[in-house]
């Protein structure tokens, strides 16, 4: 049961992680429309996880209950994942922009995004994305111009980054120092938690980041700046994941104490 919460925790933040370069796809190709319309079938892969997850934060703290046993350790495991997620998901940005950019090309073609997966599962396709595969380069990340990029704007999604990251596992953790008559209120919290997160990311993060990246599709800022936008954006959510292990214990706390 961990093990599935940590898989689906690493495949949550492994998308979410190559959902940043797809701005890089955008601006290059000037494709923003169809690029997004593509990616949506990621997205819901993300989100179908998502539903999973919950049930199996359930499911542990629900036997940690029982065992009157602290579930710390394994929910700091999970954290982990969602370090992981992001770290290989970074390793993986060449690859799938390079794959990405010819899918958008091929949804133009057919215009169709099932036929898009159907095409790409085929064992000939599988070998040519296993040759195709790209490491990232460092002289690339060393010469962009972060010094464009607001840093108050990156310490927001660090922020919110650790806040989206233990939201419904705080609130779950939550329940397991609140009486038998509040467990379902308090894990009932995680809603509410996110919720906040996605209306300060909505606010704050997303329109600076789509002014950057429109700003660059009509030429008036270099594409290196949405580069440096993607790196730093990038960068934040690996350091909010790991900032979530510090939080994580604290924000629990503070949901409990609504229930006492």
């Amino acid at each position: 049961m961990l093990f599935s919460l940590m898989g689906l925790t690493f495949v949550i933040h492994l998308i979410d992680t190559l959902a940043y370069s797809v701005r890089l796809n955008s601006v290059k190709s000037g494709k923003y429309a169809l690029s997004l319309s593509l990616f949506n079938i990621f997205v819901l892969v993300s989100r179908t996880a998502n539903m999973f997850q919950a049930p199996l934060i359930g499911l542990l703290i629900g036997m940690s209950i029982a065992n009157q046993m602290d579930p710390i350790k394994e929910i700091r495991f999970v954290l982990a994942s969602a370090t992981m997620g992001t770290l290989v998901g970074v390793g993986l940005i060449p690859t799938f922009l390079k794959l990405f950019s010819k899918a958008v090309d091929r949804l133009e073609v057919k215009g169709s995004v099932p036929s898009i997966v159907v095409e790409a599962l085929s064992v000939s396709n599988i070998k040519r994305i296993v040759k195709n595969t790209t490491r990232p380069k460092k002289r690339m990340i060393n010469s962009l111009r972060y010094r464009e990029i607001p840093k108050r704007f990156l310490l927001l999604n660090t922020f919110i980054t650790a806040v989206y990251t233990i939201g419904v596992i705080s609130a779950y953790y939550a329940a397991f120092f609140v009486g038998e008559d509040y467990r379902l209120s308090a894990s009932a919290s995680s809603g509410m938690i996110n919720g906040i997160a996605t209306i300060l990311l909505t606010l704050l993060v997303d329109p600076q980041a789509a002014i950057i990246t429109d700003q660059a599709l009509r030429k008036k800022r270099p594409y290196g700046d949405v580069k440096a936008l993607v790196v730093l954006l990038i960068a934040t959510k690996f350091l909010g994941t790991i900032l979530g292990q510090v939080l994580i214990y604290p924000a629990a706390m503070i949901i409990a104490s609504f229930y006492h």
